[in-house]
């Protein structure tokens, strides 16, 4: 089937945070306009026009784009890939980026969904995380965009250096009062590649303890549920009718096109990844170059097993059935030695025709899919 969703990465940032390990060009707007060709090259690329049900501008920031820019990028991704009745769109922004201009452009593109890298209220916080934006820059970007789109997404992060239980359940609540549809919580991870990797080997950085990271995720969960979000997926609540379609394609192992430095793409079976550099993504694209620098198929079993750990994120599991019709394999000849095994020791639930995370397994997630993988 041809995919029905598209992502499209913007790498541009004001700075890059010390946390961060994405495909990133901090203060380098001097390559916007060779971004822009570049992208409408590669979209050149599909052929003809691609209808989809999801797109996603992800980043870097793409709000970081300067308006005129922004329209541009809209314009593009509009001619290849016309959107279908009842589509999302969904573009991410940064508070301090989102000004009446820029607002407007998203609007006049049919943007319908604004995913809001807040973070957190606490302007320590907020500092510790070196995000450039504080508290007020936040709540009023939340309170315009509340006004503007239809549905409205806040990534929160826990587990900040020195973060304690009120601060983060502080973050929850602000999120609540400002009247989020959907709202991502992330522990701070500490990945290779970033600043904070190097800090914390040199001791200047602590981590918080698991325990403290298992009670601010808890607190997640029951804050959230408790307002009326659905918790859907290991990160992610939501109020009724606002998940983040375009990411539930991504976990029910659904093709996608995608575009832009370090993007990701899935088509005809083959997964791809772009150049993570945007500066050699560039050369190979205006060079007339593919700025491909990985490319595989996997095996059908090696495709099977990756289809259950996403489909496994989600809260409501994979169903036994559903996923013997698509992948042609039994979960159970795939991994029931560790299936049992997980059952056995309350991570996972199995009713005999469903498999999904129980509250103990959701704690340890990430622990549980080498096994299913290997």
């Amino acid at each position: 089937m041809t995919p029905r969703a598209a992502y499209v990465h913007v790498p541009f940032c004001r700075r890059r945070c010390g946390y961060c390990n994405f495909t990133v060009a901090a203060g380098r707007d001097d390559l916007v306009a060779d971004y822009l060709r570049a992208i409408e090259l590669e979209l050149q690329q599909l052929g003809q026009p691609r209808e989809i049900d999801t797109l996603f501008f992800g980043g870097g920031t793409p709000t970081q784009l300067p308006a005129a820019a922004l329209d541009q990028l809209c314009r593009l991704a509009d001619r290849w890939f016309p959107r279908a009745a009842g589509y999302e769109f969904s573009v991410e922004a940064n508070p301090a980026d989102l000004d009446a201009e820029k607002l407007g452009v998203l609007q006049s593109a049919g943007v319908n969904r604004i995913s809001l890298g807040g973070q957190s209220f606490d302007d320590a916080k907020l500092e510790v995380l070196e995000r450039d934006h504080r508290r007020d820059q936040l709540q009023d970007a939340l309170q315009r965009c509340r006004r503007a789109f239809p549905s409205l997404a806040l990534d929160l992060i826990f587990a900040a250096p020195g973060e304690t239980l009120p601060i983060w359940l502080a973050d929850l609540q602000a999120a609540i009062a400002a009247g989020v549809d959907h709202v991502s919580t992330y522990g701070l991870t500490f990945d290779k590649g970033a600043a904070f990797w190097g800090r914390r080997q040199r001791g200047q950085l602590p981590a918080a303890d698991e325990e403290l990271e298992r009670q601010l995720y808890e607190a997640a969960i029951d804050t959230l549920t408790a307002a009326g979000f659905e918790h859907y997926e290991v990160s992610n609540f939501a109020r009724p009718g606002h998940r983040c379609r375009h990411n539930e394609a991504y976990w029910r192992a659904q093709e996608y096109f995608a575009a832009g430095p370090g993007a990701a793409r899935y088509v005809d079976g083959w997964r791809e990844m772009n150049h993570r550099s945007t500066t050699t993504y560039l050369k190979r694209v205006l060079a007339g170059q593919s700025p491909v620098a990985e490319r595989e198929r996997l095996p059908p079993a090696d495709a099977a097993r990756e289809r259950l750990v996403f489909g496994l994120r989600m809260l409501e599991g994979v169903q036994r059935q559903a996923f013997a019709a698509a992948t042609g394999l039994e979960i159970d000849a795939l991994v029931g030695e560790a299936l049992r095994r997980f059952v056995a020791q309350g991570l996972l639930e199995d009713t005999g025709d469903r498999i999904r995370l129980t509250r103990d397994g959701l704690l340890v997630s990430d622990a549980l899919w080498p096994a299913f993988l290997a």
